[in-house]
């Protein structure tokens, strides 16, 4: 078949269609490349900006943590220090009762022929001990006192756990009549009741002096 002019500009029309289409498209594909591009870029930026708020967090940590480490610091020495002044509040305490207890103890009918400080005894393998801040004794009784600078009643509980262990770790006070005692320069009612009703002298600050709070009615505790 011979090929016409129209046939020639027919093949040309579609040859320009078909560029037409196929321009469209690289358009398109390029078009899709930037969108890619601006989307890897946009989160390049994310990668980055997440980066740099790890390392401010980091940042954040690290002085929290060192602030942490500086509290920490703090409250040791403060703990040693106050932990210091309670001691010596403690032994301030003692001094205070050493001198009245043989008057106090006296006007209650109980004869005084020693007051001892510290008084430590440990039995022979070592496992078990106790510690008596006073102990005033006579031909034929003990009295076992816990000084302290503010009384709780955690102290007045421990206190009692010492006197039934008394005996067995003081073996030479044996055939004593035991009692106890407790001193104190704060000394909330509630405690003071409590080691009351538990059979327990107790002695408090009023004033310049030591005062015995146990009333005429009080039978001591004994061991």
């Amino acid at each position: 078949m011979a090929t016409t002019y129209e046939d020639i500009l027919t093949l040309f029309r579609e040859v320009a269609e078909a560029q037409k289409v196929t321009e469209q498209k690289f358009q398109e594909t390029d078009r899709k490349f930037q969108d890619t591009d601006l989307k890897f870029k946009e989160t390049d930026l994310k990668f980055k900006e997440t980066d740099r708020k790890f390392k401010e967090t980091d940042l954040k940590f690290q002085e929290t943590d060192r602030q942490l480490q500086e509290t920490d610091r703090l409250i040791k020495n403060l703990s040693k220090t106050f932990g210091g002044w309670s001691n010596r509040l403690g032994e301030f305490v003692e001094e205070m009762v050493r001198p009245a207890v043989v008057r106090l103890f006296r006007s209650r009918g109980l004869e005084v022929h020693q007051v001892m400080r510290d008084v430590t005894a440990i039995n022979d393998d070592g496992e078990e001990g106790i510690e008596i801040d006073l102990l005033i004794t006579n031909a034929e009784t003990a009295i076992g006192v816990e000084c302290k600078s503010r009384l709780t009643l955690e102290d007045v509980r421990e206190h009692l756990e010492r006197l039934e262990k008394f005996k067995r770790l003081f073996p030479q006070y044996g055939g004593y009549r035991l009692m106890g005692a407790v001193a104190a320069m704060v000394l909330p009612d509630d405690v003071a009741r409590y080691a009351y009703r538990q059979g327990l002298f107790v002695l408090a600050q009023s004033g310049d002096s030591i005062l015995i709070r146990n009333d005429g009615g009080f039978t001591p505790k004994e061991w």
